[in-house]
């Protein structure tokens, strides 16, 4: 449990020191340069990712709490529409005009919908950082930024385009899940 969470402590750190430490960002930029910085940035975050994983998987499981049932339904929902935010973040969409942090929130739907399927201890601990993480961020960045100013109103086929991406990848993403994490997403669709 603690290799999870040194993973979780750096993911989260690096990622609010554009939130929080602005200035060490800009010294950090200032001395190596916006390439080398994103660079290294890029690959402390892969690092960290590679110790949650090795955390997730040395973590003795212990029960925390037993899901309720209805979640393993719910929970397929929340995520699909963590995967449109996802994307739609990175993409002109009307969907940015109506959240201001569609990556951030993303991220909190994900782990909620987690949350209420999954109740042992690393979950727990991984989803309930990463929500944790997702709101402080979002709100550092409202005060980072300041008042919020909506971006122009696009073409409405965009957002179908940005929704259809992201349930291609979920679908995607569910297929593998099982495979690449060791937990069955959906078990009550296997046959």
């Amino acid at each position: 449990m603690a290799i999870l969470f040194l993973g979780l402590a750096l993911f989260i750190l690096v990622h609010l020191i554009p939130v929080y430490l602005t200035g060490l960002k800009g010294a950090i930029v200032g001395k190596v340069g916006r390439t080398a910085y994103r660079g290294l940035f890029s690959l402390v975050i892969i690092g960290s990712i590679y110790v949650i994983y090795l955390g997730w998987t040395s973590t003795d499981v212990a029960m925390v709490y037993s899901p309720p049932t209805w979640a393993f339904h719910a929970t397929p929902i929340f995520v699909l529409i963590g995967f449109v935010l996802f994307f739609a973040s990175q993409a002109p969409t009307n969907i940015r005009r109506m959240v201001r942090h569609p990556q951030l929130t993303g991220v909190t739907f994900w782990a909620v919908g987690h949350l209420l399927a999954n109740g042992e201890n690393r979950s727990v601990l991984l989803f309930g950082a990463l929500l944790v993480w997702a709101v402080v961020a979002a709100v550092g960045s409202n005060r980072r930024d300041g008042a919020w100013v909506k971006p122009e109103k696009q073409a409405f086929y965009k957002d179908i385009v940005t929704v259809l991406i992201g349930v291609v990848a979920f679908v995607g993403f569910a297929a593998i899940h099982e495979w690449l994490i060791g937990v069955n997403p959906m078990p009550y669709v296997a046959g």
